[in-house]
């Protein structure tokens, strides 16, 4: 089984309806967004009023897809065509950008009130609202230059909200990040410009048609390659991302590791798709570099002592999980049932991780703002007064350690199902060592945790719903192993 993002014949002509359903998942949350800059919201009701009409807007165009395997939009502007695409994959994980950035959104009134009050503050919701709706812009998009914008807006947004602090450590980290963003994206437009220069196409429905494998296309997958993973910070370009996370604030965070680097990870896939059909040593490199970055990642998160530097560090392993993946893809020589459950396993991994990790730093954003302590050392005895926060962090790790049932297990075990079937047997190696490696850094974190000899501490009461807040998404990664029947079958739709 062959397939390519979105390229399937059954289309459904949207009715006037959706195309404001449409206008509404992508231009809502820049609107609510402005207007929380200019009368910031004291409470979480304003932000959960604000949310509703873009849910609305999700659940119909869900339903819609529903009916058809692909809905299409396209406009014409002085001569220019723009054009969106929707498909089981990309309803998921619009419904999913929705989701996280409604817990986002309404944990950080709580957040704000209870820690020091910021000058730049406010902004955090215009910057919030635009990174949502480059997130579904990227996952709407249909051509070379539409994904480009989606992720400029976002990097750029990204950076501007881990500035926001105003302290040394996250001005520096973020000054990297964007400088390192900057260089990414340079390397993504250069592929670009070899693409159009060579097959004077954007559209990567006409691409389909008209690329061929050569050099041409080799290096512009090498240059398109380079830039989104270090975007997407993966191995072994990863290096920014844990000073990112550790002066930043909870949301940006949740946002970030849950989000955001999947985008660039989720255009990766898609370009490759196309300029490297079949190819054998360019998954093949992701698979290997994928396998040190659980290791890796497992190592340093492992041996982390700041709370934070465990949680960014696992992001590093959790997508080597992913990366280990693209051989059963895209590559050659492998079966249609290899290729069904490593195309199942990987999106829902991915879901799975990015519901599960936002828990985790909100859990752990609740316990650095409760205690005022960064290190596992000083979190020492936080099972005595903040239980609720910790079984947040348990239920988010179940689904990391990828313990049945959570969605982290049946992701794991259809890779495992579609490894063994393909016979890569290193694959497998490496997921089962990355099981007991995140074990390990989890157990260790709550060795600490439940240590009766720890002195007691001075404890800041939070703010009401930012624990339920970080619940409702661990549960939800939780029970998405139990329901994956339904997202799986949304799947098929976004595969031909």
């Amino acid at each position: 089984m062959m397939w390519r993002f979105g390229l399937v014949e059954n289309t459904f002509a949207p009715m006037l309806t959706s195309h404001w359903a449409l206008a509404a998942v992508l231009c809502l949350p820049l609107l609510f967004g402005a207007l929380a800059a200019i009368f910031p919201p004291k409470r979480m009701w304003p932000v959960a009023l604000a949310c509703v009409p873009i849910f609305v807007a999700g659940l119909y165009l869900l339903i819609d897809t529903l009916q058809a395997d692909l809905l299409r939009w396209q406009w014409e502007f002085s001569g220019v065509s723009i054009a969106f695409r929707l498909n089981g994959l990309s309803i998921l994980l619009l419904l999913l950008t929705q989701w996280l950035g409604a817990a986002a959104a309404l944990y950080t009134p709580g957040l704000l009130r209870i820690s020091e009050p910021e000058r730049f503050a406010r902004w955090l919701w215009p910057l919030m609202g635009t990174v949502i709706s480059a997130l579904s812009l990227a996952w709407l998009a249909t051509d070379l230059l539409t994904l480009y914008i989606a992720l400029e807006m976002m990097g750029l947004a990204a950076v501007a909200m881990l500035l926001l602090s105003g302290k040394a450590a996250a001005l520096q980290a973020g000054m990297r990040y964007l400088l390192l963003t900057l260089v990414g994206s340079l390397a993504y437009l250069l592929g670009v410009a070899l693409v159009v220069g060579y097959w004077g196409r954007l559209d990567l429905t006409g691409l389909a048609q008209l690329m061929e494998p050569g050099p041409v296309a080799w290096m512009a997958a090498a240059l398109m390659g380079a830039g989104l993973a270090l975007k997407a910070a993966l191995f072994p370009l990863h290096g920014w991302l844990s000073p990112v996370h550790a002066s930043a604030w909870t949301p940006v965070s949740a946002l970030h590791a849950g989000l955001v680097v999947k985008a660039s990870l989720f255009v990766l896939l898609q370009l490759w798709s196309l300029l490297l059909p079949d190819t054998f040593w360019a998954p093949r490199l992701i698979a290997w570099m994928g396998m040190l970055a659980i290791v890796w990642g497992g190592l340093i998160a492992w041996r982390a002592e700041s709370l934070k530097t465990l949680v960014a560090s696992s992001t590093v392993a959790q997508l080597g999980y992913l990366m280990v993946v693209f051989p059963l893809l895209i590559g050659p020589d492998i079966s249609p049932l290899a290729r069904a459950l490593a195309w199942e396993g990987f999106w829902l991994q991915l879901m799975g991780h990015a519901l599960a990790k936002a828990a985790m730093f909100m859990a752990a954003g609740n316990l650095i703002l409760a205690t005022g302590e960064t290190t596992l050392k000083g979190l020492a005895g936080t099972s005595r007064r903040l239980s609720l926060s910790l079984l947040v962090f348990g239920v988010a790790s179940v689904t990391l350690m990828g313990l049945p049932p959570s969605a982290g297990f049946t992701a794991k075990w259809l890779l495992l199902h579609a490894m063994v079937v393909s016979q890569q047997w290193l694959a497998v190696a490496a997921l089962l060592v990355g099981t007991l490696l995140t074990a390990a850094y989890i157990f260790r974190f709550f060795r600490y945790s439940f240590m009766e000899t720890a002195p007691r501490q001075r404890y800041q009461p939070l703010a009401p719903g930012m624990d339920m807040i970080a619940l409702c998404l661990a549960l939800a990664a939780f029970v998405l192993g139990l329901l994956a029947h339904f997202p799986l079958e949304l799947l098929q739709g976004g595969s031909a």
